[in-house]
């Protein structure tokens, strides 16, 4: 498997936000998103086994039982199936964040699937793979928007409405630079829409463009 970084920090995204979290971001990506804050993730990296990374995440973990497999898009490495089944044996929870572009179907039942569904304003909208919403549990998995204007959020909101998406846990996350968390937040209550307002909980800790957090 080629891996960019495995690093420990505090989950930005998600339900599952401000919890300790071990990341191991893969290398390699399908997109080009736009407004993609991790394209050093393109290329590059180091092959690892499943049991190196195993044994480096439970090193820089310490008791950290959260891990989120992510990229780059992490449903490209052929063996990410194995490692994500390999951490759930473990004891870990584990996340896999992925763009929606490619089958969820090698992700193990027992894992959270973070689908981050792409929006117009990302240059990408013709690579959702809405088939994936027939691949994931309601009571588990989750969906993400990145939003980074007007026109995404209307895009998003008829998702939203037209696939009955409110049965999972959905994110509207302001696109960092672009998009006035304080206008999404006045759409989404004057439309009274059923799903939550997300921030990137680490790039108001450390700098946004700082790597390994």
């Amino acid at each position: 498997m080629r891996v960019t970084e495995i690093f420990h920090s505090i989950q930005g995204e998600s339900s599952y936000a401000g919890l300790p979290c071990v990341f191991v971001r893969t290398t390699g990506c399908n997109l080009r998103c736009v407004w993609c804050d991790t394209a050093y993730a393109f290329q590059g990296g180091r092959d690892m086994s499943v049991s190196e990374i195993l044994a480096e995440v439970e090193r820089l973990g310490g008791g950290c039982r959260l891990v989120e497999l992510t990229g780059g898009e992490p449903l490209l490495q052929l063996d990410i199936g194995e490692l994500a089944e390999a951490l759930i044996g473990r004891g870990f929870t584990v996340l896999v964040e992925t763009s929606g572009s490619v089958p969820v179907d090698r992700v193990p039942e027992a894992a959270v699937k973070i689908v981050d569904f792409k929006c117009p304003g990302s240059g990408e909208v013709e690579s959702n793979d809405w088939t994936n919403l027939e691949r994931m549990d309601p009571t588990r998995d989750e969906i993400k928007f990145v939003i980074a204007d007007r026109a995404d959020y209307a895009w998003a909101r008829d998702q939203v409405v037209e696939r009955q998406l409110d049965r999972f846990p959905v994110h509207f996350s302001p696109e960092f630079e672009a998009m006035d968390r304080r206008e999404l937040a006045g759409w989404i209550l004057s439309d009274g829409l059923p799903v939550r307002l997300q921030l990137q909980l680490h790039k108001f800790i450390w700098d946004p463009a700082e790597r390994g957090v």
